[in-house]
């Protein structure tokens, strides 16, 4: 089944789990903001999984597995981009910004080292 299949990487189960609590809170923001900022945030934490799956779920050549790695680590970063700014704006507590921001960072430092390991193949 294909939710076991992919809830069986560690990267992908940190990723995602973060992606459903970045979609939640986004939900508090300000109303005109849920379908702006809020939209931008949830779409690039969501892209960090999709780019996940689609690299290694199936079976690409390790350049294109690396490819979807490659964005995977854009939309990451993009994530964490998303956070600054809506706590810049007051819409998230440093708190929980800075919480956020340190599990996108381990999330990255995964999705290096997952690359890296598929190059060396």
């Amino acid at each position: 089944m294909f939710r076991d299949k992919v809830m069986k990487l560690d990267v992908f189960q940190k990723a995602y789990w973060l992606s459903i609590e970045v979609h939640r809170r986004s939900q508090g923001f300000p109303k005109f903001e849920v379908f702006e900022l809020g939209k931008q945030l949830r779409r690039a934490a969501t892209s960090v999984c999709a780019n996940i799956v689609e690299g290694l779920t199936r079976n690409p050549s390790p350049k294109e597995k690396c490819r979807y790695l490659d964005i995977a680590m854009g939309s990451n970063d993009e994530t964490r981009f998303w956070l600054m700014y809506a706590v810049d704006l007051g819409y998230l507590e440093p708190r929980e910004y800075e919480g956020l921001e340190k599990r996108y960072e381990e999330v990255g430092k995964m999705l290096y080292g997952v690359k890296r390991s598929i190059q060396k193949t």
